[in-house]
């Protein structure tokens, strides 16, 4: 992937696909995410991929699709690195449908560093509000 859009681009497609070697195919093998389920961070390749298996599969086994739109998209790029943030929304749609079902908006930043001519993710940090009420996840400010 030659521009950051396209790396962006790809995410979303890889999403919605359910393609787990395309989807990881946009990060580095010594990626760092902060997540917002579940585990505390993932580090490496490999960790990442056992999440975003069991992520694909649950939703191959509810026969949902996702589909994903970027909002407030920032993009800072030098010759080697690149910084996005941004606002993701996944909306989720039974297979074949066009009734979303739901949908949830996070906050997103990407690091991308260059490697042979190509731009690839080497830390995510995807979060959402905490209500000061309750502790919870405010999904739906957005």
């Amino acid at each position: 992937m030659s521009t950051v859009q396209e790396v962006l681009d790809h995410y979303k497609q890889g999403v919605q696909e359910r393609n787990l070697d395309a989807f990881l195919s946009a990060y580095s093998s010594d990626i760092h995410i902060y997540d917002c389920w579940g585990a505390w961070e993932s580090k490496g390749i490999e960790s990442w991929r056992t999440n975003v298996n069991d992520w694909f599969n649950g939703l191959k086994e509810s026969e949902e699709t996702l589909i994903v739109g970027f909002d407030d998209v920032v993009i800072e790029e030098s010759a080697n690195l690149a910084f996005v943030h941004c606002a993701i929304t996944y909306a989720a749609y039974k297979e074949g449908s066009e009734e979303k079902l739901r949908q949830m908006t996070n906050r997103f930043t990407f690091c991308m560093k260059k490697v042979n001519d190509s731009w690839v993710i080497t830390h995510e940090h995807s979060s959402l509000p905490i209500s000061m009420e309750n502790g919870r996840g405010m999904f739906h400010l957005r």
